[in-house]
């Protein structure tokens, strides 16, 4: 029994989402074969019932018209009750909700954007790159721990969540989930292949691509520029006439703000001084960089302090997690002249944390930090070098021989 029209294309995941779970419920859907992407949905016709042009996008017999693709694919399933797609209690719906909307956006998001800036339709940014990666990378491994105790998300059968998460993974392992990601999460590709392989989905789904190495941005190659003329002899310049027909801009350009951390007084600790101090001293010892740092150190222009990630407990290989450190650095580079750190992964795979010692301008930890967009992912401590153990935390993390409740230092990284 068709319900209404599905108006999608072959390959979109949240379409095949869609088709599954009607072909679940035992329920089908038009697909009008007089579609064309980027025609069909920008005539009059089809915006006047879909204001976006966006697909999917749903019409029902009844007339109802919905847009947004886990919408449409929990509507569907809401007409096959039997079918389980929602589970059997409230509980257990508002479950495949959470999974559902925890895969939109943290992995079909950021796979959007990291194609987008790939591909040159958004302009690339490298730390936007890095930073979208880690967020699929956290929440895959989420899935990954459930997964590893669960068969299915929901319950003991298959959901609209196993549905819409294979659907977006599906498109993940082909864009931006390479190998060496697959490798930490054989729980989630054991899941997908499962779900894509049921009889009743693997037309829908067709098979799956896995891609070697994750898409990666491709600077565009600079054409040769034709052998320069010989200059013509320079003319005298003649004062610009007011009428001339030069365009002023409408608006002037605004000024670069001024950071805070400018108008603090000025102090006598140099940080640059600092950082070739500590790049090209030992640690620890006489004449070390430590003591060069207790006598140098103007303790009103500056302060201490310990960083520690909030998510340990997610963390599972130590190169990962050095990297995720290496990512919030890049992050926070424009406090590069406010701020020095030392940070460190601690401990072993799956047993972990990320913690270590800032130095930063000024007695306030935020405006220094906040440059960075997962600043909030991190707990900051002020620390008191006249208290032993504080200061003991401090020197072992820019010594990097640091040690916390029995872990080890095993990777780290320095902000200079």
């Amino acid at each position: 029994m068709s319900v209404g029209t599905l108006y999608t294309i072959a390959y979109q995941g949240k379409g095949k989402a869609i088709r599954a779970a009607a072909a679940f419920g035992g329920l089908t859907v038009d697909i009008p074969s007089d579609y064309k992407h980027f025609e069909t949905n920008k005539q009059e016709a089809f915006l006047s019932k879909f204001p976006h042009g966006k697909i999917p996008a749903f019409e029902g017999k009844d007339g109802l018209k919905l847009f947004e693709g886990y919408p449409i694919a929990r509507y569907i399933s809401s007409l096959a009750p039997n079918s389980g797609l929602l589970g059997t209690s409230g509980g257990e719906a508002a479950l495949v909700d959470a999974w559902s909307h925890l895969v939109e956006t943290e992995i079909d998001t950021w796979t959007g954007v990291i194609r987008g800036i790939t591909s040159g339709v958004i302009a690339y940014s490298k730390p936007l790159h890095t930073a979208a990666l880690e967020r699929q990378a956290r929440t895959l491994k989420t899935l990954e721990k459930h997964l590893s105790a669960n068969t299915f998300f929901v319950g003991e059968r298959i959901t609209l969540a196993d549905i819409f998460v294979a659907s977006i993974i599906q498109q993940g392992v082909s864009s931006t989930i390479d190998a060496a990601v697959r490798a930490t999460i054989p729980n989630v590709v054991r899941h997908l292949e499962t779900i894509v392989n049921q009889p009743q989905f693997k037309d829908i789904f067709g098979p799956v691509e896995y891609i070697e190495k994750g898409v990666q941005f491709v600077p565009p190659k600079k054409e040769a520029k034709p052998a320069a003329a010989a200059p013509a002899p320079k003319a005298e310049k003649k004062p610009k006439a007011k009428d001339d027909d030069e365009e002023e801009p409408d608006v002037p350009p605004e000024p670069k703000a001024k950071n805070p951390l400018d108008d603090l007084p000025k102090s006598t600790f140099n940080l640059e001084d600092w950082k070739r101090a500590y790049s090209n001293m030992d640690t620890r010892g006489p004449g070390g960089s430590l003591e060069w740092l207790y006598k140098n150190f103007d303790k009103e222009g500056f302060s201490l302090w310990r960083v520690d990630f909030k998510y340990n407990d997610e963390l599972t290989q130590t190169f990962m997690s050095s990297n995720q450190i290496g990512g919030f650095f890049n992050r926070l580079e424009a406090s590069r002249k406010y701020l020095f750190g030392s940070m460190g992964v601690l401990g072993k795979t799956n047993d972990s944390i990320i913690s270590g010692a800032l130095i930063v301008r000024g007695q306030d930890i935020e405006p220094v930090v906040n440059v960075a967009p997962d600043w909030e992912s991190y707990t900051y401590s002020r620390i008191n070098l006249d208290d032993a153990a504080q200061k003991e935390f401090f020197e072992g993390a820019l010594a990097w021989d640091l040690k916390v409740d029995g872990k080890e230092w095993a990777d780290g990284k320095n902000f200079k």
